[in-house]
């Protein structure tokens, strides 16, 4: 049953002491909780952007590499039903100043015909593609899988039929919470596979990164020079602000694009 919308506006004002229930999620108890009402079964990457992927790269692996959102392109091309939602509900809780508010979501599979129409519309695929677009060129970066959250809130009756594209900024993501949220509940939310980021020897520890950059606070300053901990999701974003060209983005396997898909693939059914 779709969600009334007297229940998303309860949330909305809930999603403000989102930092005090990621706390509680290191109660035992609340842990487990949490992972069955919010968190089973989930599985979400986050994708690089494609500003930080060198499409020329003479390596090992074979060159020009297809870029990140080519994941989101092949499941838009197969899904049978597209939902584009009218606002994005982080941006719109926390009255975002800095990123659109009206770029939403994109949800694919059966399930967004369970969704209140008052949130948003069904889509064309062109028009997914250019959402998508829109989100890219405002800076935002793509989270793509299955949230068993999104089901919740959504109303979605079968979970395996929705799959959630969404277009976070970093100041009012919901997954800023990573770093307080107990770790069986974050690492839900991992770095697309076969890539790596890693500090090389132009940085001067000028901090830039450190500074609402990271989703998930995994860069410090650590003897003048920055680190970055296994806590990274590989976004990309420290690569696109550093002045210094100090941060680069490594691709180790050559297929982590089709490593993806077939990842995603396995969650969710977006034909039927």
């Amino acid at each position: 049953m779709a969600r009334p919308l007297w229940f998303v506006k309860l949330l909305k004002k809930a999603f403000r002491s989102i930092k005090f229930l990621a706390k509680l999620s290191n109660l035992p108890l609340v842990n487990k909780l949490f992972e069955l009402l919010l968190f089973k079964e989930d599985n979400i990457i986050y994708l690089p952007k494609d500003s930080v992927i060198e499409v020329n790269q003479n390596v090992d692996q074979p060159d020009n590499y297809v870029l990140p959102t080519r994941v989101l392109e092949y499941f838009i091309e197969k899904a049978n039903y597209l939902w584009i939602m009218d606002f994005c509900i982080c941006r719109a809780s926390m009255k975002c100043e800095n990123y659109p508010i009206d770029l939403g979501c994109l949800f694919l599979g059966k399930g967004v015909l369970d969704i209140n129409p008052s949130l948003g519309h069904l889509a064309t695929k062109g028009e997914a593609l250019e959402h998508i677009r829109k989100c890219r060129d405002a800076g935002l970066v793509h989270m793509i899988g299955r949230n068993l959250l999104d089901k919740q809130w959504l109303g979605v009756k079968d979970g395996a039929k929705l799959l959630s594209i969404c277009n976070c900024c970093p100041c009012c993501c919901l997954w800023r919470i990573a770093p307080i949220l107990h770790p069986d509940l974050s690492n839900k939310v991992k770095k697309i596979p076969g890539v790596k980021v890693f500090v090389n020897d132009n940085c001067v520890g000028c901090e830039t990164c450190t500074k609402d950059i990271c989703f998930v606070d995994a860069i410090k300053i650590v003897n003048n020079r920055a680190h970055i901990s296994d806590q990274c999701r590989a976004c990309g974003r420290c690569i696109e602000v550093c002045p210094h060209d100090a941060i680069e983005l490594v691709i180790e396997d050559g297929d982590y694009i089709n490593k993806a898909i077939e990842q995603i693939d396995k969650l969710v059914n977006i034909e039927d």
